[in-house]
């Protein structure tokens, strides 16, 4: 008799932009495939260079995604930058059903509606050791227009208040020890799985 497969568990992990959650996801990506997949999201925004749909992203109309909205078929949404992003739930639930982790880089507010609908997602803080350096690493990247470097400093500011809402914070001094403290928290819950 074939047992079914354990229901996979939801990692989120958030904190400001320029903490290093993309890499540090990434890295959790290449140790723990293919029982940890990425969460795809969906969202309103055209894609990008050679982004294919179902892959990067599940790119919507602004009408679907509403209709996704309206029918309750996303986990958690927002409005950012004049475009909508959200996580589909028959991703997250398929996923899961199969036995496949999921982890999620999502920002503090889609985090918090995560925990509500999945309490048993584990929540992961990923912070700067400091302002100065969180400033210092999205100013580096010299991807951004003052304003906008301005904007993430601001919201950062916000962010960091939701840390204490989170299971578990990271602080990012060290990328390889970062990395290795992630991996322990996804490991362990893995493990308690079994």
């Amino acid at each position: 008799m074939n047992t079914p497969p354990a229901i996979g568990c939801l990692f989120v992990v958030s904190g400001p932009s320029g903490v290093g959650k993309t890499v540090l996801c990434n890295r959790m990506i290449e140790r723990f495939a293919p029982a940890l997949v990425y969460s795809i999201s969906a969202t309103t925004r055209a894609p990008r260079g050679a982004e294919k749909d179902g892959v990067e992203y599940f790119f919507h109309t602004e009408a679907e995604f509403k209709e996704a909205i309206a029918h309750d078929r996303l986990a958690e949404w927002a409005l950012v930058h004049g475009h909508y992003y959200g996580t589909p739930k028959a991703f997250l639930d398929d996923n899961r059903r199969a036995g496949r982790h999921i982890l999620l880089n999502i920002d503090v507010q889609g985090g918090m509606k995560i925990k509500a609908a999945y309490p048993e997602a584990v929540l992961v803080f990923l912070q700067p050791p400091s302002f100065a350096v969180l400033e210092e690493r999205i100013r580096r990247r010299n991807m951004d227009a003052e304003e906008t470097v301005r904007q993430r400093l601001e919201n950062a500011k916000v962010e960091m208040t939701f840390q204490g809402r989170y299971d578990v914070s990271i602080v990012n001094d060290h990328l390889d020890r970062a990395s290795d403290e992630l991996e322990g928290i996804i490991r362990k819950r893995i493990q308690s799985l079994s």
